[in-house]
């Protein structure tokens, strides 16, 4: 039976908007959202779990870090820090890395590997859509939770020197601020000037919590000449000179503070070989993230090869380091060579922090999922001061495995209280004591 001309015109068009429907479905996915918005005042954190009369988890930690100062270089390559050009080019960081007290990452920035989703990835954790290309040539207000939303909320005072973007993702969020435009390509001198001229005075200023540096110099050189071009060398150069200057002034100013604190150096995105960015090569989503603090003092033979973690780790890093809730859409899991260093039950209670928001964001995600029971079943206890006789050391209770490193042997997990594999890998790693 022959189809009409018709009914075949038909069919032709039906096939076509399915094709169109099923392609915009993933090019445009449905973003993973948190249903608990960001409202006026804090949500309570977690508890712990099974929590004695003796706990001391039902408030959050305190913060890590004093300040926290944030470099933020656009268009910064892995290899302009980790490969021969940082060697040659970028000498001081590149002591930091390989000598200094510092954790080395190789962040993965997901497509669209342009400013605006970037920024936000960074700063709330989540994952943005390719519709964010449309809206990074005219930034609308974030209304995501964030790092920037949480400590303004807890009262931090953010300084921000830059490109604009973050005046109008975060509007009001400054205590003080100097935006610039990242569309005078031609321009890769002024442009980073503007935001190095506040240094010096900013620096010597003790009024402020968190300082965010964004520069676009590097950006520019990539559109107009390529990543090998000589200006890139000039650049680096430039910019190792800043982190210096941040560097050497944070280490002066810590002997004022309880506390130490925390510089980070950062990419938004890298570029591509003729000097592009928007896609998904190699050149374009491998980008530095190197977390500087005297808290991570290495010993001689220390040697820490850059691991390769996501980009949108990086809100809960922050969040933790700045003693702040993690931002309620994050993905992201917490960077954990940030905190190897302090107690056990602190390490503990932010591998829990971090496990109840993600595990609060997959179940308002998915209908289908289902938390295990022993995932709820957590306890950390600390064992009776029993000896034994034959060893003369502390016997646990029976069913209870002792935590090992840390410094605080008295803590102890029931033994059938498994931790199941949908949690964080780096708290099954604790556990089992590797």
């Amino acid at each position: 039976m022959r189809l009409g001309s018709g009914t075949f015109a038909t069919c032709c068009v039906a096939i076509e908007v399915l094709g169109i429907a099923v392609f915009l479905r993933g090019f445009f996915p449905a973003p993973v959202r948190s249903s608990a918005r960001a409202v006026h005042g804090a949500e309570p954190p977690a508890p712990e779990p099974s929590a004695g009369a003796s706990s001391n988890w039902t408030t959050l930690p305190s913060p890590l870090f004093s300040k926290v100062v944030i470099v933020l270089i656009d268009a910064l390559r892995d290899d302009f820090v980790f490969g021969s050009k940082g060697v040659k080019f970028m000498p001081y960081t590149t002591y930091l890395v390989e000598k200094g007290a510092s954790h080395s990452f190789v962040a993965e920035a997901k497509p669209p590997t342009v400013t605006m989703p970037r920024i936000k990835a960074l700063m709330t954790g989540s994952l943005p859509g390719f519709v964010d290309v449309v809206r990074n040539l005219n930034s609308p207000a974030l209304l995501e939770d964030s790092v920037i939303r949480q400590a303004k909320t807890a009262g931090k005072r953010i300084i921000f020197y830059g490109d604009e973007t973050w005046v109008k993702l975060f509007p009001k969020h400054f205590v003080e601020y100097d935006g610039t435009t990242s569309f005078f390509v031609s321009d890769y001198t002024e442009v980073d000037n503007n935001v190095t001229r506040h240094l010096d005075k900013v620096l010597k200023r003790g009024d402020w919590d968190m300082l965010i540096l964004h520069y676009l110099g590097l950006d520019h050189i990539g559109h107009i000449s390529g990543p090998n071009s000589p200006l890139i060398g000039h650049k680096l150069s430039e910019m190792d000179s800043v982190l210096m200057k941040i560097h050497t002034s944070l280490q002066s100013k810590e002997r004022e503070t309880p506390l130490p604190n925390l510089l980070v150096l950062c990419g938004d995105h890298g570029m591509s070989e003729t000097g592009s960015h928007g896609a998904s090569s190699m050149e374009e989503v491998n980008t530095p993230l190197i977390l500087i603090s005297s808290a991570f003092e290495r010993k001689p033979g220390d040697i820490r090869h850059p691991k390769h973690v996501q980009q949108t780790d990086v809100a809960a890093t922050l969040a933790i380091a700045l003693g702040l809730p993690i931002p309620k859409d994050s993905v992201g899991s917490l960077l954990f060579p940030v905190v190897e260093g302090r107690p056990m039950r602190e390490q503990l209670r932010f591998l829990h922090l971090n496990t109840v928001q993600l595990s609060k964001l997959l179940q308002e995600n998915v209908p289908s999922y289902e938390k295990e029971p022993c995932a709820s079943q957590l306890k950390v206890v600390r064992a009776r001061p029993s000896y034994s006789a034959r060893d003369g050391g502390p016997r646990l209770e029976p069913g209870c495995q002792q935590l090992r490193g840390g410094g605080t042997p008295d803590l102890v997990l029931p033994c059938e209280h498994l931790v199941s594999s949908s949690e964080p890998r780096n708290l099954q790693k604790l556990l089992s004591g590797r």
